[in-house]
């Protein structure tokens, strides 16, 4: 169980490292002053792309639903994270990003009925303080419309994950489906935006294309699947405690391959950051004796995993304790659903994204 966990976290924060090369790609190869044509080239292809391959649309309540996590996740995050890069100085849009684990936390606890934790509260104090001695420079007055914005694009994020999480998936539907139903929906948001703003593409050289390649698919529809799939399996706090890997991975970035330094104040606000990306990981999780989570087959379905005893640790809140023996099963994400009985044994059904009542 321990080992399938800290894969999984893994796995999860493979998704704020790559949005972590964001910044160097964007500087090196990229177009200048077009963020807004920079977030529909990374949204739109990459949304189109997954909904070829999962041949899967929403249907019904799914249609809005969608649409809102689309416009939360990525529509109106994207562009307003790009305008406070662009206005606000030395790294403090980062700084304002780095809040998000505490508005989760916040958000938690009215959308999904998880009390807040010191430990929580404490732990995204130190992640914040921690980026802000990696990122801050010495800089001129504020931006108010990039304080405003990076807020926005922050809130936008953190809300678009904790309602991730409170509205799971459609039974049947898996993260990579959900995950290009969002960005095509993103995309669309954005696509008259940019072209009212920015007017026509720019002409793009062959590293340009590289770049936007690689920003549409292994930075967002790959890093944007893998964010997902964590939030179906793991809390929301936990999740969004990743997200300072961002900034960390960025100064990385910039030391190793743009020559940048990296003082020893940085070095200890690093520290201070990747050790409460890892105290927010710690929270407890319905404990399976052996892993049980669903499988994505073609299609964007998931396929039923093989059942598992379930230890329960106490019921979550508005749901019924889950027991091999019962009829009903947990998994690994605290959503329940009926067994499935063949030849005298229950096999259970996969119904993700039902939120845990617990913290972290």
């Amino acid at each position: 169980m321990a080992a399938n966990r800290a894969t999984l976290i893994a796995l999860t924060a493979l998704a704020p490292v790559s949005w972590g090369t964001t910044y160097a790609v964007t500087t090196e190869f990229l177009p200048p002053d077009r963020p807004l044509f920079t977030g529909l080239v990374r949204a739109l292809p990459a949304g189109l792309v997954l909904l070829a391959l999962v041949r899967v649309l929403p249907r019904g309540a799914w249609w809005w639903k969608a649409t809102v996590l689309g416009a939360l996740n990525i529509g109106a995050f994207f562009p307003l994270l790009f305008l406070s890069a662009y206005r606000l100085p030395g790294g403090m849009a980062a700084v304002v990003g780095s809040v998000g684990p505490l508005l989760v936390v916040g958000l938690s606890a009215l959308l999904l009925g998880q009390r807040p934790t010191v430990r929580n509260v404490i732990t995204g104090a130190v992640a914040a303080f921690g980026v802000s001695l990696v990122v801050l420079r010495a800089a001129g007055a504020l931006d108010v419309p990039g304080v405003v914005a990076a807020l926005a694009s922050t809130a936008s994020m953190s809300t678009g994950t904790v309602l991730t999480k409170r509205w799971g998936r459609p039974e049947g539907v898996g993260p990579l489906a959900l995950t290009g139903w969002q960005l095509t929906a993103g995309g669309l948001l954005i696509a008259p935006v940019a072209f009212l703003a920015e007017g026509a593409p720019p002409a793009l050289d062959a590293p340009a294309v590289g770049g936007y390649l690689y920003l549409a698919l292994a930075n967002t529809a790959i890093a944007y699947w893998l964010w997902f799939r964590g939030i179906g399996r793991l809390t929301a706090t936990q999740v969004t405690f990743l997200g300072p890997l961002s900034p960390l991975t960025a100064a990385l970035v910039g030391w190793a391959a743009l020559g940048e330094t990296l003082t020893p104040l940085q070095l200890a606000g690093m520290a201070l950051a990747f050790g409460a990306t890892v105290a927010g990981q710690t929270g407890p999780l319905t404990r399976t004796a052996r892993a049980a989570e669903p499988s994505e087959g073609p299609g964007g379905t998931v396929t039923a995993p093989r059942p598992a005893r379930t230890i329960s640790s106490g019921p979550s809140s508005g749901s019924r304790p889950g027991t091999t023996g019962s009829g009903r099963v947990a998994d690994g994400a605290g959503g329940r659903r009926p067994a499935e009985r063949r030849r005298g044994t229950g096999a259970p059904g996969t119904k993700p994204g039902a939120p845990d009542a617990r913290t972290g």
